[in-house]
């Protein structure tokens, strides 16, 4: 059983409502960072966040890329596991374990369509509260971002998993795409009831004394402070052009960082890199700072400062 969220941090006015999903807080766990384990997840929500969303789940059990498949860089990390996961029979036993009430986002990866149509009837017992569909990864093949730059690829998988599961999917976005968003606004017309922007951006780093790629896999995906001017361009392009919630993801490690994304249109944010350079207590600090923000400027809701951004 998860411990209560900190008795400072149970005011209503953190309290935040996206696609039908009611959330203590708007800060939430993003996807890849540590949610393969239960007890990781549990260990977030005591933490402060609102949600915690799962590692990238795919139909098959997948190894890894050897390593190395983490390294900083001076903005923050490159990475490129390669979506290793135990698959989802596996991990969908694992989670039926779980108490049916926490905030669990499942994320899922695929390579098309039937990747998807196979996994949503395992899908259907576990306790998780929603998805998010990671059609974004820059790093492997054949999946994520290589599906997730087809509007009409990103409309059939989309449309496929709404027919399929009743909860709340969530579709994550990339930034190397021509047009985010087009994509978006592809995911809404096909059922989306939430966009997640944005993923890391497709990047390498050479070792100048071996004069080799550092990463197994040459190219990873850049995460940190580098990649926060591009993630709130991209909530504030897409949540001036769907209905449909945003939640802001990239480069969030602060109270301030987190306040940026709502401004710009976000509803909730994800943190990531954040917590692997601060520890859990990333999660109750921003939502510390975000309460002090509200209070300070005259607020009575996260909700009332959610793109307050656009009137100007």
């Amino acid at each position: 059983m998860t411990k209560a969220a900190p008795e400072a941090l149970t005011s209503r006015k953190l309290s935040v409502r996206i696609a039908g999903l009611t959330l203590h807080a708007p800060t939430m766990l993003a996807a890849g960072v540590v949610g393969i384990t239960t007890h990781l997840l549990h260990r977030a929500l005591d933490s402060g966040a609102g949600a915690v969303v799962t590692k990238s789940i795919g139909l098959q059990p997948r190894e890894s890329y050897r390593n190395p498949t983490v390294v900083g860089v001076e903005c923050g990390y490159l990475n490129a596991i390669g979506l290793g996961n135990p698959g989802v029979e596996a991990f969908s036993e694992q989670l039926k374990k779980l108490d049916r009430g926490l905030p669990i986002i499942m994320s899922l990866f695929g390579s098309g369509p039937d990747d998807f149509s196979r996994m949503i009837p395992i899908l259907k017992n576990t306790p998780v509260k929603g998805f998010e569909l990671n059609l974004s990864c820059p790093h492997v093949k054949g999946v994520g971002v290589e599906v997730g730059q087809d509007p009409e690829m990103v409309s059939k998988v989309v449309s496929l998993v709404k027919r399929g599961v009743k909860k709340p999917v969530f579709v994550k976005v990339s930034p190397n795409v021509d047009s985010v968003v087009e994509i978006a606004k592809a995911a809404e017309s096909a059922g989306a009831d939430g966009i997640t922007a944005i993923n890391t951006l497709r990047a390498m780093t050479i070792d100048i004394e071996t004069k080799r790629p550092v990463l197994s896999n040459k190219f990873g995906g850049l995460s940190g402070s580098a990649i926060r001017p591009v993630a709130v361009r991209c909530v504030y392009e897409i949540s001036t052009s769907v209905r449909i919630p945003v939640i802001g993801c990239g480069g969030v490690s602060k109270w301030s960082d987190a306040v940026e994304m709502l401004l710009a249109g976000a509803s909730a944010v994800q943190v990531g890199t954040g917590l692997a350079t601060q520890g859990y207590s990333v999660f109750s600090g921003i939502n510390e700072g975000i309460l002090r923000y509200l209070d300070e400027h005259g607020f009575e809701s996260v909700e009332q400062i959610v793109g307050l951004s656009h009137s100007f």
